[in-house]
């Protein structure tokens, strides 16, 4: 019986997107995709905590920069939040200015409230910032059958967006326009 529970529980869980898919979804442009593993100091997690309002799980986020040439089209920022019971993998895209471009759903494991999907849902974080409140019910709307999946996910992003401003883009260090290279001391990738 424990088997047969779990077997239909696992049949739930459905991946959407690779992070190669998502990437070229979120950064079409992009020629090349530069991967990041960031890890918080203690110093950035409570940082990170008060400004987005969020506890952090996890020290850390695996971030890839968007080239096109030697110009950074943005960041895209993989993170996990909990549903009513289960993980959702989601990624968000961010410009250099820190801006949201896309939300994608990678991964949905709960068996209801896969709602969140739906674009015109993800649409509504494009172009909020680390300024914006990012509430469900106020400037995010609800999605019947889905509340828990959707409050996450947007508590996710605004703590996405928190860390993008308090520990990736002072990293980046790169004006828009100016030639990224400038942003450390390594050129700018050559390959995927």
């Amino acid at each position: 019986m424990a088997t047969l529970l779990c077997g239909v529980l696992l049949a739930r869980a459905e991946r959407f997107l690779t992070v190669e898919k998502t990437q070229k979804l979120c950064f079409p442009a992009a020629d090349r995709f530069e991967a990041r593993t960031i890890k918080f100091t203690a110093e950035q997690v409570k940082a990170i905590q008060t400004a987005s309002r969020q506890r952090i799980l996890n020290k850390g986020n695996r971030i890839w920069l968007a080239w096109q040439g030697t110009n950074l089209q943005g960041v895209i920022i993989l993170d996990h939040v909990l549903g009513k019971h289960e993980v959702i993998d989601y990624a968000v895209a961010v410009n250099p200015q820190g801006a949201v471009q896309r939300v994608e759903v990678l991964e949905y494991r709960e068996s209801h409230g896969s709602d969140i999907r739906n674009l015109k849902w993800r649409e509504q974080f494009i172009g909020k910032t680390d300024q914006s409140k990012l509430r469900l019910n106020d400037d995010v709307y609800n999605i019947s059958g889905a509340t828990i999946s959707c409050r996450s996910v947007t508590e996710g992003v605004r703590r996405v967006l928190a860390t993008f401003s308090l520990v990736i883009q002072p990293g980046l260090a790169v004006p828009a326009g100016t030639d990224a290279r400038r942003m450390s001391d390594q050129p700018a990738p050559s390959t995927r």
